[in-house]
């Protein structure tokens, strides 16, 4: 592939000072490589100006032993540099003396990647093996950036052993954009140490034998996350992957003989053949320089264009799902996610407009997306198709080609029967060349950016002022900074609610400007402290499944783990912690069911200890249980004074009790638990007219409950069955059984004066003691039951030893936590009520998710979260539903209200209130209607029927109202709850969601009218004229004199930064502009009291607009508001 020349300019050493691009190298799919194979990819590499390859490599492969040698032979003789990523998941743990051996052997080769004179080195997982490195860097004297992601940065840098950092999330949460949240959490448990950013251009997998098959929505990522890459400034960048062909994010050449993983992964088809990626690498010069040294000089333009080669939905999605639960994430179908879209990025030197055409036919409405400042740089967009047929991207400057790619095809044609879900990716190169610079990265600062939720619309206004925290915003684009607004001098504080996540961007922005009420206010009020980062995606807290799915789906979902095509997760919320694996158990599906709808359910409930009969069988590998696995072996006591044991393998091991040599008294802990408790209470609600209806309060109450728990007198203890696949070491657990207790309900779990309600008993199944989570007797074993530990018994493959031939004490276990013997849940098998969750966020756990909330970042500081009511197993939350009254039916009243009642309380809930009205004086409002003011929002047809009574009223809002005097019921408001608040009634509040006549066309334009006193005077009269029209109908030009409304005003008003007392569409009305240093960067919101808020822009932007004039008359049109899409 021919790549495009970009001229390094060398600014001193200070300018390129550690940084370095890797790429991530699979070392076993270079089985079939010669020499020159070797030599073409570290050619491509040098060419994209890529700094070294990490080399994955997995445990006791034979490829490495074979590859190594030529590979560091060949990479010395072209000056490229290799370095060790040593793969901890692929076959299991390195063990430390093998890596010294390698690092050792290689880590002074010439081509061997130094960082600073020390040998680089990388993980992919292996967190486990943590301990190892400190006698690895001891004798090695590497630098060492792992890649412990399934820990997330503040645990893995609890380790207290690493030098740097590596991450692995590359690709974006269903289908949103990529963003910076985790590599802002890592940059910040870091604290100044390097960190190593990874960038991917796609990621799509289908590799059943892998038990994998998924995708990351990766549309525009190769683009964006580059500009990421500028605005962070890593210290170094991991390209994934060079050649990971099964998860389809290669940037390297094809290989037939490298295709390995499609068989070995069982890939039900090649969906990497024919599909190269090569285009992938045509820019990497000019990103890699200027992330390296902030310029480079372009001297040939180019086009790079990819897509997906059939439509969503042309063929079988092969159960393919945007996003996996195997990382505990919410799966979507991709027809829910995807577009068929053609996406393309052009490296150029000055603008030019880019054309599309599928099957011959043009595609309309083709234009970029993004644009760089000062118009050297890379520009990218994409474009809807429809049909099939060749595609063929242009792009062309004043009608000359620059650049055509016209090699790939949309097609309808399946591969085998199957939906490839890769991209096809093609390039072009410009056959003339150019010189051009763009501006210097050192002296850009953020232009465009924005947030999630809550945080977009302040970081939108931020991150285009230069002022882009990466912990709350992420960048989208650098540029050359724009003038700031004129200052205010308004000091923003984050609103009521809020936390200090919004204090910074509050501040900045209600300074120039822009405050919104939603996130922002002018008062310093206590800030909240969340209980989990809002930065963080939603996951699955409730799910269901069909038939003999239905427990397992309650209780993985649960935990997150909702696999779309078994279950359906139908609540979501703050991820649950699930209990932790017991390694030594594995689930598989039965025999008598589907594989692939119970496989991934099994193995991850079954390694938590719910493996339910009929739909899972437990298999051990070194644990306790009784299992299908061989026979059953009854022992004798004497193993306990000779601890050595035979049986043929595989058998289950039925140990004896050890005796106590007397009376003894086993003393267990209160067991704690978590139990919902929920009432119902009826509200009277007076309204303005004297009626009065009735709401139903529905309360629940996620109530931590201590269990005392009796002591035990015994003179023997039981012992857990042994499953044994295999001869070895294990460990004994003693297992007391599991007791039975009722206990009731709290009356009053909220200590609220006067509110009671009926307990109910409950039955709460004690799981078998101990409780710890760690196999009893083993290292790290928290237990301390006053008991003496058995010891571990050797057991080898054999005849019975010994064997116990009558009288045994021990017994084969029949209850329903046989599989369950460290952190078994917390009611047995009824998981429906425990819905416990850490107070904490998710940081310190599995997964990253970005900053953790509390101050300085500290999770023990538990002080920190005084606003939240916890347990030890529990953060209790408090949802607001919503009761709609309206006290008349009359065009102009301002009645309707919602009256918010706090009334849900637990872990994780959700508000589902039911709203009881008497129906000659209340009716039910649709939540997507108004539910505030609603003058004006209805039509003459609606108010003509509200004369006929109510029934005509009930048939224009598309309603049922009852007979007089009798009630209703009605569903009026859902949300989930994330902060906690005390029980109380909320004021009524009132608000607009009403469009005017138009509907969603309607729009609104403000004019200044000048007529001078003659063709000559300098003095006359100044007028505010405003028009209401139909936006899709406007075929006036902007000199008309059609007025709905005027106002007198100054001549220095020709700009205005605000304009009150309008009347638009009937109503009052109220214009703020955010901008006013020239019409074209006007933007701002128009506020009316009868409607919900237009958003304004300059004409110029969206019909035609600006001055025109006859005699002595000027007109200058200068906004539009629109409550429609701009």
């Amino acid at each position: 592939m021919h790549f495009m020349p970009i001229v390094l300019l060398l600014l001193g050493a200070c300018q390129v000072h550690g940084k370095a691009v890797f790429a991530h190298f699979m070392v076993s799919n270079s089985e079939n490589y010669t020499e020159s194979d070797w030599a073409n990819d570290f050619t491509l590499a040098l060419d994209a100006h890529i700094d070294a390859f990490a080399m994955n490599m997995a445990y006791g492969d034979p490829v490495n032993s074979a590859a190594l040698p030529v590979a560091f032979t060949v990479a010395d003789s072209l000056g490229f540099r290799l370095f060790f990523s040593f793969d901890y998941a692929g076959n299991g743990a390195w063990p430390e003396d093998q890596v010294l051996d390698y690092l050792t052997t290689y880590g002074s080769n010439a081509a061997y990647y130094q960082h600073n004179g020390q040998p680089l080195v990388s993980t992919f997982e292996g967190p486990d093996n943590a301990d190892d490195w400190v006698t690895i860097k001891a004798e090695t004297n590497c630098f060492l950036i792992p890649d412990w992601s399934s820990l997330g940065a503040k645990a893995a840098m609890a380790k207290d052993v690493a030098d740097g950092l590596m991450s692995w999330a590359a690709w974006p949460w269903g289908g949103q954009e990529m963003n910076t949240y985790v590599d802002a959490s890592y940059r910040d448990y870091l604290n100044g140490l390097p960190y190593m950013m990874p960038v991917s251009p796609w990621f799509y997998t289908n590799l059943p034998g892998y038990n994998k098959n998924w995708m990351w929505r990766s549309d525009n990522l190769w683009y964006d996350r580059w500009q990421e890459i500028w605005f962070l400034q890593p210290e170094f960048v991991e390209i994934l992957t060079w050649n990971d062909y099964g998860e389809s994010h290669y940037i390297g050449p094809l290989y037939d003989k490298a295709m390995a993983p499609m068989y070995i992964g069982q890939a039900p088809f090649n969906y990497v053949e024919n599909m190269p990626h090569d285009g992938w690498r045509l820019f990497l010069p000019f990103v890699i320089d200027m992330y390296k040294s902030d310029i480079a000089t372009v001297t040939e333009e180019g086009l790079v264009t990819w897509f997906r080669p059939q439509p969503v939905g042309a063929c079988d999605d092969g159960q393919t799902t945007i996003n996996t639960a195997s990382q505990l994430q919410i799966e979507f179908e991709p027809a829910s996610v995807l577009t068929d879209e053609i996406f393309f990025s052009a490296l150029l030197g000055s603008t030019a407009d880019v054309l599309v055409s599928v099957g011959g036919n043009s595609v309309d409405s083709v234009s970029w997306t993004h644009k760089p400042s000062g118009g050297v740089g890379i520009y990218h967009g994409s474009v809807a198709y429809t049909g099939s047929g060749p595609v063929l991207v242009t792009v062309i400057r004043d009608g000359v080609i620059i650049a055509q790619v016209s090699e790939g095809s949309i097609t309808s044609a399946c591969d085998d029967g199957f939906q490839n879900w890769n991209a096809w990716v093609g390039s072009s190169i410009s056959s003339t060349s150019i010189s051009a610079q763009p501006p210097s990265l050192a002296n850009d600062t953020c232009v465009e950016g924005t947030g999630t939720g809550n945080f977009a619309g302040l970081c939108e206004f931020s991150c285009r002022y230069g002022y882009c925290p990466i912990g709350a915003c992420y960048c989208t684009k650098m540029g050359t900074a724009r003038t700031l607004p004129n200052a205010t001098s308004t000091v923003g504080y984050p609103a009521a609610g809020e936390d200090a996540n919004y204090s910074g961007l509050c501040s900045f922005s209600c300074n120039y400007g822009y405050c919104p009420e939603s996130a922002c206010g002018t008062v310093d009020v206590p800030l909240s402290t969340p209980t989990s980062s809002p930065f963080t995606p939603l996951a699955c807290v409730v799910g269901e499944g069909e038939g003999n799915l239905g427990g397992l789906c309650l209780y993985a979902c649960n935990f997150g783990y909702c696999p779309i095509h078994s279950c359906t997760c139908t609540a979501e919320g703050v991820l649950i912690d699930a209990p932790a694996v017991n390694s030594s158990l594995t689930g598989v599906p039965a025999a008598t069911v589907d594989y692939d709808e119970y496989h991934g359910l099994c193995s991850f409930a079954c390694s938590r200890g719910y493996c339910p009969e009929g739909a899972c069988v437990l298999s051990s590998t070194a644990g306790s249980g009784t299992t299908d696995n061989g026979i059953v072996v009854y022992i004798d006591p004497g193993v306990w004074s000779n601890p050595e044991a035979a049986c043929p393998m595989p058998c289950t091991m039925v140990l004896p009790e050890i005796q106590l040599g007397g009376t003894s008294i086993i003393k267990r802990p209160p067991y704690t638990t978590t139990v919902v408790v929920e009432w119902t209470t009826v509200v009277g609600i007076t309204q303005d007219n004297g009626d009065v209806s009735t709401a139903t309060r529905t309360s629940r109450v996620a109530e931590s409950t201590v269990i005392p728990l009796p002591d035990i007198t015994t003179t023997a203890y039981p012992v857990s069955n042994l499953v044994i696949p295999t001869g070895g070491i294990y460990f004994p657990t003693p297992r007391l059984p599991p007791t039975t207790v009722t206990i009731a309900d709290d009356p009053n779990p909220l200590n609220e004066p006067g509110v009671t309600h009926a307990p109910k008993n409950r039955t709460i199944i004690i799981p078998p003691y101990p409780w710890d989570t760690t196999p009893y007797g083993s290292s790290g074993s928290t237990d301390d039951l006053n008991i003496p530990k058995p010891p571990s018994i050797d057991v080898t493959d054999g005849p019975n030893n010994p064997e116990c031939e009558s009288g045994c004490s021990g017994k084969l276990c029949n209850d329903p936590f046989c599989h369950c013997f460290w952190g078994c849940p917390h009611t047995g098998a009824s998981y429906d009520s425990d819905t416990s969750s850490d107070p904490d966020d998710p940081d310190s756990d599995t997964v990253d998710n970005g900053p953790d909330p509390n101050a300085n970042n500290d999770d023990t500081d538990t002080k920190q979260t005084a606003t939240t009511t916890t347990t030890s197993s529990c953060t209790r939350q408090t949802v607001t539903d919503a009761w709609v009254s309206c006290t008349s039916v009359d065009s102009t009243s301002s009645s309707c209200t919602t009256t918010s009642t706090l009334v849900e309380v637990g872990c994780s809930v959700t508000a589902m209130t039911t709203t009881t009205g008497v129906a000659e004086s209340c009716y039910s409002v649709s939540p997507d209607d108004d539910q505030g003011q609603d003058g004006g929002a209805w039509n003459d047809s609606v108010l003509s029927s509200i004369s006929s009574g109510w029934s005509g009223l009930g048939s224009a809002l598309g309603i049922t109202i009852t007979e007089p005097t009798s009630t209703y019921t009605d569903v009026v408001y859902s949300g989930t709850a994330s902060v906690l608040t005390t029980t109380a009634t909320a004021t009524a509040t009132s608000t607009s969601t009403a469009l005017p006549e138009y509907g969603s066309s309607s729009a609104w334009a403000l004019f200044i009218r000048q007529v001078y006193d003659s063709d000559t005077s300098s003095t006359g009269t100044f007028t505010y004229t405003g028009l209401d029209y139909n936006k899709d109908e406007l075929t006036i030009d902007h000199c008309t004199t059609d007025t709905d409304w005027s106002q007198s005003v100054d001549d220095d008003d020709e700009a205005p930064s605000s304009v009150s007392d309008i009347t638009a569409f009937g109503a009052s009305c109220s214009l703020s502009l955010w901008e006013n240093t020239s019409y074209t960067s006007l933007v701002g919101k128009l506020e009316c009291d009868k409607y919900a808020d237009a958003t304004c822009e300059t004409p110029i932007n969206v019909v035609s607009g600006g001055t025109c004039g006859a005699a002595n008359i000027y007109q200058t049109w200068i906004v539009s508001c629109f409550w429609g899409d701009v």
